[in-house]
């Protein structure tokens, strides 16, 4: 029977406080659904395109964007952008599954990964059929073998007991849950190929079916691919502490903790930003100085030059403009000459 091994550190107990306080920041907080919608359409292209890289696509951000939006992109890899599209259906997949509040079986997680190696690579990969070879792992930025998986006539018995621990009663965390499934599925490597995908799409699953989807704003896969090091660094880390997970859930709970205070930010600047439009609809502001307060709310401070570069005007009418929000109260003076620069007096209300 599986049973992992693992320590909840002081670092674990502390990053996974964070992930509880942002959890109940996004559900207090009301934000806009029009807001919701786009930050979880941003955060679905950063997943998808960064966990199809970490494998090895060769996409920019701003190609996965524009296939995911339904834009044609030339000069690109066929696999590659079939690759991107297989793991948004994935996601799709899970997301509507969750309104089942099924058991996690092995069927799921064969379909999942039929999915996402669906008309890849010639239809090579057996797609949604456990291993019957033997398999290497490798690094992608290396090309170095670092971990040889479980010979494939252990992978039957080794996944069913894997499922098993899934679906049973649990004291844990269900942060921890969806850390460990994601790192022992990795282990234990069941098919050709797409494990690494398919293991962060079975974590996203639990931690949305367990109330932990955070309104489904953030990518975990962002935060994997932009320190790819210490993500192979925190998988090998198990195998070298006698399969103890304890360094893999630091990694992996600072990783969740990361990217949600990511998204706790933009939700407190998209409150702010509601909040000072709303105080300022008294006023008569041009669109430059409406812009140039939207920019404050996110940035804290500006100066001339800035609003010239971000408004798109001359230096004078810059001045006159900034000038014109100090006389009405709106924003604060500092400093002197080239050293001049502006906050927003509103902000201590927005905090």
């Amino acid at each position: 029977m599986f049973e992992p091994k693992f320590t909840i550190t002081n670092k674990i107990n502390n990053f996974l406080l964070e992930i509880e306080r942002v959890r109940g920041f996004l559900e207090a907080t009301k934000l806009k659904k029009e807001w919701i919608k786009k930050m979880q359409s941003e955060a679905l292209i950063l997943e998808a395109h960064h966990s199809t890289h970490i494998e090895g696509t060769r996409l920019t951000l701003l190609q996965a964007q524009k296939i995911l939006t339904g834009k044609s992109v030339k000069g690109i890899r066929k696999d590659d952008r079939q690759e991107l599209l297989n793991y948004k259906e994935a996601i799709d997949f899970v997301s509507e599954y969750l309104d089942k509040k099924s058991e996690i079986t092995e069927d799921l997680i064969k379909e999942i990964h039929k999915i996402l190696v669906k008309d890849v690579r010639g239809g090579t990969l057996e797609p949604g059929k456990y291993r019957k070879i033997q398999n290497y792992v490798v690094n992608s930025l290396t090309g170095r073998i670092i971990y040889i998986p479980p010979s494939p006539s252990k992978v039957p018995q080794l996944m069913k007991e894997f499922v098993e621990w899934l679906n049973k009663e649990s004291n844990i965390s269900p942060v921890f849950t969806a850390g460990i499934s994601q790192y022992q599925f990795v282990d234990i490597h069941p098919f050709l190929d797409g494990n690494g995908r398919t293991a962060r799409v079975l974590c996203t699953l639990i931690l949305y079916q367990n109330g932990y989807d955070f309104k489904r704003l953030f990518s975990l896969s962002e935060y994997y691919d932009k320190k790819r090091r210490k993500y192979y660094d925190a998988i090998q880390s198990v195998r070298e502490h006698n399969m103890d997970m304890t360094g893999w859930l630091e990694y992996f709970t600072e990783g969740l903790r990361s990217q949600l205070i990511e998204v706790r930010t933009k939700g407190e600047k998209a409150i702010k930003r509601e909040v000072l439009f709303e105080k300022i609809k008294g006023y008569n502001l041009n669109s430059r100085q409406r812009r140039a307060l939207e920019f404050l709310v996110e940035h804290q401070r500006i100066d001339n030059s800035i609003y010239q570069k971000i408004c798109n005007t001359i230096k004078r009418t810059a001045t006159r403009d900034l000038s014109n929000l100090v006389n009405l109260g709106l924003i604060e003076r500092h400093g002197e000459k080239k050293g001049t620069y502006y906050t927003l007096k509103l902000f201590k209300m927005l905090r």
